[in-house]
């Protein structure tokens, strides 16, 4: 035992005096120690295989406390294969899937080294057996990054160097043959190869000899050129320069170029983006042509989260056509104000603030030269609102304040609502029992409160922000008070009786008469309040009847049909006595009826009797048909009429033309529900006299049929696409990519130039190619749309056209569409566009034009996708020429 205890102390101490001698001659290096790690710069990659970096050991992990007075922290490091530690060189070498952490490092390689004498961390890859090399060091610093093929790292300067390195800085891949690392803000490299490309052999890059990396601030280098496909272009710069920052960063937007033959050549969409902060952000751009015509754009996006988010644009165009002296010469200044704004339904539960607005000039998107908007193009009324909805809790009430504005871009009328305020009380049953259910009529009855005030400005472009706009401005307010209850009779008829009363204030009214000084009817402003009341009373009558008819051969196992009648009575009394009397002319005898209210926001109060029954049929027809697969028991439901409605009244205290025409909607689909088919009609009972007027007879004793057919309006709308037929109509695969062809937009195409604008992304989406085979996804619309008029016998087709709109995907990175149009009417080809797009991996190709009309344009575009180098593209652009057609 004494033995033993001997040879253990022997062997203690013999440990002792080994790392003694270690940690000494680490004392003697350390003031001694270059200030450089250039004394190994003539490494290249590192062999593994070489015999004086192989140890032999069989330890695992290890955890190295060093002193104080050597390094700054510990030293953690593990392996996989093996740990050995060289106590007589001073080494440690880890082996197989090696680690180390020191401070705010991490290094994983196959193979580390830690140089104890001299302070340094040795990595490289390893071979496998097949003789690849793998397991390349990466290295990780805070939040930097990379992979190279070996390195060595300095402990006391915190200095690398770097051998086929590669790092990915704010979406940029960067690599290089040999990196030196200055500090943890500043990277050296030679030869360096800079893209967006995530393949292994990238698309393109920029390639520089000598380049600074300060990481997360900029890349600073000398003479570059930009190499595609391996292959160096003409495309040389003298100097490199390129922004590194996290998230959004402001800079200068490159502008497009191009001529037309009014404005001559100009500069369109160039600016400067403004990052202002996390939360919001601004772009201004400009446009200027060498006629003097110029414009600019505001465009900013905002996003709180949990809270709000929206986004704002304005636009404004000073345009000049042709050169002054010359006839056809012509100024005009157009804007155009977008703005959205969405509320989290998070943020407060019982208010709510929105915003929809799209208002400018009427003539904007027709006169515009850099907006080819196609679906604002072809659209002639805009709206918008701006409203704040508030629940207040406790009580049945709620309130909606809002601005809302809709204008005619043909007409160039404008109505504005500046403000409204809309107070609602819910239903309320003031005779229900405090606990328990409703169970009869009086427990029902529901009372309804309704506040509506609107100050109403009517107005159109020329007069659009002048007094008069707001001198014609409406104002009023209504209270509507509703009470209803329901009751069931006959036990399979729902009654429901409702009562009505409304009370209208003006703060303007009229007063008409004759002056005899100027021979005509004078009408006068009378400012002031006024009120009028009025009331109704009604009750309705509906109830389901249900049929159904069984076969028992064929594939049609049943008919069902659903109609669902109603009749309705309404009675309103006489309230002539808020109408007065003036002469209408020169003869005294002329008198005339009006009343002071005629003019006001809610109309007028009503005039004459009225006793009414109202009379409406709703239908609609199924079947049940046996399933094609014989193993299936349950047979399918198909609609064959969606609806067939029919609606009509009568008024019984009207003195003549009792009817009222008869109105008729139909729809169905067919074809796997793939073609809707939707019809509106209006047929009149009454005959009309020699002047096209109505009269009070009925047609078919005025030798016509018992409904005269007045006005109809078809359409047919269908869409198909690859994966709606073949082996994806039974669930199966069709051997397509399941790319989605759908090209988005509208059933008329898409803006021009508003793919090609959109900030891209720092990570390439890059699209998995395979091949389509015989198939290729595609998708198509169809709309047909026909207008009958015939209210006054002149028998006429006012619209009769049909578009058509698809996309057809050559391979998942070409692809190709086309909208268009044939109208019968005028005989002429409808707006028309096409489309090419080609997805170049890093790259992206479109192609849109417009061959023929007075949108006649095209835009070329080919670009980087990823958002650090996007400015590295090229598009030309052909605005419109008018002129010519």
């Amino acid at each position: 035992m004494y033995t033993n205890l001997r040879y253990l102390l022997l062997i203690t101490l013999f440990f002792c005096f080994v790392n003694q001698e270690a940690f000494s001659q680490v004392e003697q290096n350390k003031d001694g120690a270059q200030d450089d790690i250039t004394s190994i710069d003539s490494l290249r990659v590192l062999d593994p295989a070489d015999p004086a970096l192989s140890v032999r050991d069989t330890a695992k992990t290890d955890s190295i406390a060093v002193s104080q007075e050597y390094l700054e922290d510990n030293i953690i490091h593990k392996s996989k294969d093996y740990l050995s530690n060289d106590f007589i060189n001073q080494r440690a070498t880890l082996y197989d899937e090696a680690e180390l952490y020191y401070q705010d490092i991490e290094l994983k390689a196959g193979k580390i080294i830690i140089d104890y004498k001299n302070s340094l961390a040795i990595a490289t890859g390893i071979y496998d057996t097949a003789g690849v090399y793998i397991q390349r060091p990466e290295f990780k610093q805070g939040n930097q990054a990379s992979t190279q093929d070996s390195l060595i790292y300095n402990f006391q300067n915190k200095k690398a160097l770097i051998y086929n390195s590669r790092t990915e800085q704010q979406g940029m891949v960067i690599t290089g043959d040999i990196s030196k690392k200055e500090n943890d803000s500043t990277f050296y490299i030679n030869r360096a190869r800079f893209t967006t490309s995530q393949k292994e052999n990238p698309d393109y890059y920029v390639q520089t000899n000598n380049i600074k990396i300060v990481p997360d601030s900029k890349i600073v280098g000398g003479m570059s050129n930009l190499v595609i496909a391996d292959v160096p272009t003409p495309l040389v710069l003298p100097f490199f320069y390129s922004p590194l920052t996290s998230g959004r960063a402001s800079g200068f937007i490159i502008p497009t170029w191009g001529q037309n033959n009014n404005q001559g050549y100009f500069l369109q969409n160039g600016g400067y983006y403004f990052a202002v902060n996390d939360y919001f952000d601004l772009a201004i751009l400009g446009d200027i042509y060498t006629n003097g015509s110029w414009g600019l754009r505001a465009e900013s996006n905002y996003n709180l989260r949990y809270k709000f988010t929206g986004n704002f644009s304005f636009r404004y165009e000073n345009l000049i056509n042709s050169q002054k002296g010359f006839p056809d010469y012509s100024k005009s200044n157009n804007f155009f104000i977008r703005w959205s704004h969405s509320q989290s339904a998070t943020s407060n539960p019982t208010s709510r603030f929105s915003a929809s607005v799209n208002f400018g000039s009427s003539s904007f998107f027709q006169e515009s030269i850099n907006e080819s908007s196609s679906p604002y193009y072809l659209t002639n009324t805009f709206a918008s609102s701006v409203s704040y909805y508030k629940k207040f809790v406790g009580t049945p009430f709620n309130m909606n304040a809002s601005m809302t504005h809709t204008q005619n871009t043909n007409t160039e009328r404008i109505d504005m609502n500046l403000p409204s305020l809309v107070l609602n009380m819910d239903r309320i049953y003031p005779f229900a029992p405090k606990v328990g259910s409703k169970k009869n009529s009086l427990q029902n009855i529901g009372v309804t409160y309704n506040m509506n005030a609107q100050n109403r400005v009517s107005t159109t472009d020329e007069e659009f922000g002048t007094a008069k706009m707001f001198d014609e401005a409406q104002t009023g307010i209504r209270h509507d008070i509703s009470m209803s209850t329901n009751a069931k009779a006959l036990k399979y008829v729902s009654l429901a009786p409702t009562i009505v009363y409304r009370d209208v204030w003006y703060f303007k009214t009229i007063d008409k008469y004759w002056d005899d000084s100027i021979n005509e009817v004078v009408t006068d402003t009378v400012s002031g309040f006024d009120s009028f009341r009025e009331y109704s009373a009604g009750i309705s009558a509906s109830t389901t009847v249900y049929g159904m008819v069984n076969f028992k051969k064929g594939k049609i196992q049943a008919l069902r049909h659903v109609m669902r009648p109603s009749i309705s009575y309404s009675y309103r009394p006489d309230f002539s006595n808020y109408y007065d009397e003036y002469q209408a002319s020169i003869d005294p005898d002329d008198i005339r009826e009006y009343t002071r209210f005629e003019n006001g926001l809610y109309g007028a109060p009503s005039q004459g009797l009225s006793s009414a029954i109202g009379m409406s049929l709703n239908n609609t027809l199924e079947a049940k048909v046996a399933s094609k697969d014989p193993d299936d028991d349950e047979p399918r439901k198909i609609k064959i009429l969606n609806n067939l409605n029919l609606s009509t009244s009568y008024n019984i205290a009207a003195d003549s033309l009792h009817w009222s025409p008869l109105r008729m909607t139909a729809g169905t689909q067919i074809l796997k529900n793939k073609l809707n088919l939707n019809l509106n009609a209006s047929f009149d009972p009454y005959a009309l006299n020699a002047n096209g007027t109505r009269i009070s007879k009925y047609n078919i004793n005025n030798g016509g049929s018992l409904l005269r057919f007045t006005n109809a309006n078809f359409t047919a709308n269908y869409s198909l696409s690859s994966k709606d037929i073949g082996k994806d109509a039974k669930g199966g695969k069709s051997g397509q990519s399941g790319t989605d062809v759908d090209g988005g937009g509208s059933m008329f195409g898409e803006s021009i130039t508003n793919r090609n604008q959109q900030i891209n992304t720092d990570k390439e989406k890059v699209k998995k190619t395979t091949l389509y085979k015989t198939e290729m996804p595609w998708d198509v619309k169809l709309r047909y749309s026909l207008t009958y008029n015939n209210a006054q016998a002149q028998n006429d087709i006012t619209a009769n056209s049909v578009q058509l709109s698809g996309n057809l995907e050559f391979s998942p990175k070409w692809r190709v569409g086309v909208s268009s149009g044939y109208d019968f009417e005028n005989s002429g080809i409808t707006y028309t566009q096409l489309r090419f797009e080609r997805d170049l991996d890093s790259w992206r190709f479109s192609f849109n034009w417009v061959p023929f009309g007075d949108r006649a344009t095209y835009y070329f575009f080919i670009g980087i996708k990823s958002g650090p180098l996007s400015d590295l593209k090229y598009d030309q652009r052909k605005v419109p020429d008018r002129a010519l057609f």
